[in-house]
């Protein structure tokens, strides 16, 4: 007996396209769940590595003077001596600034500063950098109005533990003198020592108030101020490794290992006129 083959030969090709098709099907399945199917997320870049400097030209170049003031108000009776010298009368500290535009002075900001100190670039005449520390609110409502009505700008160093504090400054403040072209930097979480920093201190008190800072203005924050102007050799490394340009202390002698990191400032007394102020910029600088 013969067998009609079409039959058989139809159910073979149907097998086939089946095979074929269920192949094709398990290639475009979505991949499993442990597979990796995109890259993963990039950690943040640490910061880029600043270009070597020539400290012994830096420790050449002639200082320019750099002002630090803390509170601008009227003296209390409650204030001692020794404080005093931290807190600029409000008329004595208008008289100061007034001075030194009628003198010819010029405000300049860090990164200025770090480009002559390192380039040689030029500065306009009778450069002057005036410097904020603290967070003090009398440095928004009083000082930096009094700075820009003669077209000077500063540099606020700014402590972030006492932001939005009572007679300290907001962060809508903070923004605000950023936004209006001053310089925001660093001055630890709490005022902490840095002399006395170690371990997970950097953290608390380098990191995260440089990240707070930089979310409230939406810049880089790349200068440091020491509380109470003290330094120690062992810790400038700490400020390179997170990118900082320079940092400012007070009125001792620079590192000549790392003058960048050892920039120095006078206090303006509150003892001070404005003959005295003028007498120690052009002994000091």
């Amino acid at each position: 007996m013969i067998l009609n083959k079409k039959p058989i030969v139809i159910l073979l090709l149907l097998a086939l396209l089946f095979l074929v098709s269920g192949i094709i099907a398990c290639q475009s399945k979505p991949a499993d769940k442990g597979t990796v199917t995109s890259q993963p997320v990039a950690k943040s870049a640490a910061p880029a590595a600043l270009p070597p400097v020539d400290t012994a030209a830096i420790m050449r170049r002639k200082q320019i003077p750099v002002l630090c003031y803390h509170q601008i108000r009227n003296w209390r009776s409650t204030d001692s001596k020794n404080a005093k010298d931290d807190i600029v009368q409000i008329a004595a500290f208008k008289e100061h600034i007034k001075m030194l535009a009628d003198s010819g002075y010029h405000s300049i900001l860090p990164d200025q500063l770090y480009d002559y100190l390192t380039t040689g670039a030029a500065l306009p005449t009778k450069p002057i950098m005036f410097t904020f520390d603290d967070t003090d609110l009398d440095q928004f409502t009083i000082a930096a109005p009094e700075l820009k009505k003669y077209g000077f700008k500063g540099v606020y160093f700014i402590m972030t533990v006492s932001i939005g504090r009572s007679n300290y400054m907001s962060k809508a403040q903070i923004k605000q003198l950023s936004d209006e072209g001053n310089i925001i930097g660093s001055h630890t979480w709490d005022h902490h020592q840095f002399t006395k920093l170690s371990g997970k201190d950097w953290e608390i008190q380098l990191d995260k108030p440089t990240k707070k800072l930089e979310e409230i203005t939406g810049k880089s924050v790349k200068y440091f101020a020491y509380p109470f102007g003290l330094w120690n050799a062992q810790g400038l490394p700490e400020l390179h490794k997170r990118g900082f340009k320079a940092a400012f202390q007070l009125s001792t002698k620079r590192y000549g290992k790392d003058p960048l990191m050892t920039i120095r400032r006078i206090i303006d007394s509150g003892h001070w006129n404005a003959k005295n102020l003028m007498g120690n910029i052009k002994r000091d600088f």
